[in-house]
């Protein structure tokens, strides 16, 4: 690097220990927020009797993290978004396309070594959400499925992830049905299990 490319041509002895420390206050926040975080979560994940589901998913949860890095890095850090007319091209090209570039045109500059936790925050709220979410949406999945496939329920119950298009194609899986579903809990859908599975074979439907 030149004293050219140097705010001011700001000797380096001085520039250097100034945008460290801004890169530090930046970066040491959000990795120990992130980590103890998942690191709080796998201690909890493995006092449960799922010890090792909770390793598998853990070890593959940092494998997908860091693939997904790898490809936002590539190909949105480093993509190219043109202006355009349209709202959508115009708004991926005024927060992406300087996005990134501005690292490597300042690399120096500690305002552009890590996202702040006010920037990712939102989105890992977004996330540990739906990751807290998934279970429930996973066991009604299960249930609402299993009953499509039981000998009552070939009829009714096509949507797989929710019920909306069975509301507006009156497929819906009746209301006592529902209630014995999704009503009063695991016990009571262990019951149905139970039921359906002395019922007879699924049907295919």
């Amino acid at each position: 690097m030149t004293p050219s490319n140097r705010p001011g041509g700001i000797a380096g002895y001085e520039l250097w220990p100034r945008e460290a420390a801004k890169a530090r206050s930046r970066l040491y926040p959000a990795t120990v927020l992130y980590t103890a975080y998942s690191v709080t979560l796998l201690a909890w994940a493995l006092r449960t009797p799922h010890r090792l589901a909770a390793a598998a998913f853990f070890a593959g949860g940092v494998a997908a993290w860091t693939l997904l890095e790898y490809f936002v890095h590539r190909y949105i850090l480093h993509g190219r978004f043109a202006d355009g007319p349209g709202v959508v091209q115009h708004f991926l090209h005024k927060r992406f396309d300087p996005l990134h570039w501005e690292h490597h045109a300042r690399p120096w500059d500690g305002e552009h070594i890590n996202g702040r936790i006010m920037d990712t925050l939102p989105f890992s709220i977004a996330l540990a959400a739906l990751a807290a979410l998934f279970p429930l949406w996973f066991r009604y999945i299960k249930r609402h499925h299993l009953y499509h496939h039981s000998p009552k329920g070939g009829d009714v119950g096509y949507g797989l992830t929710n019920g909306l298009w069975d509301i507006i194609f009156s497929t819906r899986i009746s209301a006592e049905q529902r209630r014995l579903l999704y009503g009063r809990g695991k016990a009571e859908g262990h019951v149905l299990d139970q039921r359906q599975a002395r019922a007879g074979p699924l049907s295919t439907a």
